[in-house]
């Protein structure tokens, strides 16, 4: 399994960001696909994640109306565009999937909403 993030960088407040995570190793449709961001000092959080099937969604409180996951299962990518961004929203964000029994993550990719 091979999970590959990118898209992020610096932004301002208010601003956007679309995040993308290639994957491999699996059948991607079959697979719910989630987002999970890390801030300096804090523990791994929850973000969203779209199911396998009919791309259910489900968004944690801090993000819910500002951000969307999506999925494209031909080209075995998934989502995230922020919008609306603000500093609390600076993290790495890491692409997850348990595939196989186990958790699997990418390395991440650095987010940063400062003016």
């Amino acid at each position: 399994v091979q999970l590959v993030e990118s898209g992020g960088g610096l932004v301002q407040p208010g601003g956007s960001l679309r995040l993308s995570c290639a994957a491999s190793g699996f059948t991607f449709s079959n697979y719910a696909m989630s987002w999970f961001r890390q801030a300096p000092g804090k523990e791994r959080d929850f973000v969203a994640t779209i199911s396998s099937v009919f791309d259910t969604t489900e968004y944690a409180h801090s993000v819910k109306g500002r951000f969307t996951i999506s999925r494209d299962n031909a080209k075995n990518t998934v989502f995230l565009q922020m919008n609306s961004l603000s500093p609390e929203d600076t993290a790495v964000y890491y692409c997850h999937v348990r595939a196989f029994r186990r958790d699997h993550w990418g390395q991440g990719t650095q987010v940063t909403v400062s003016s």
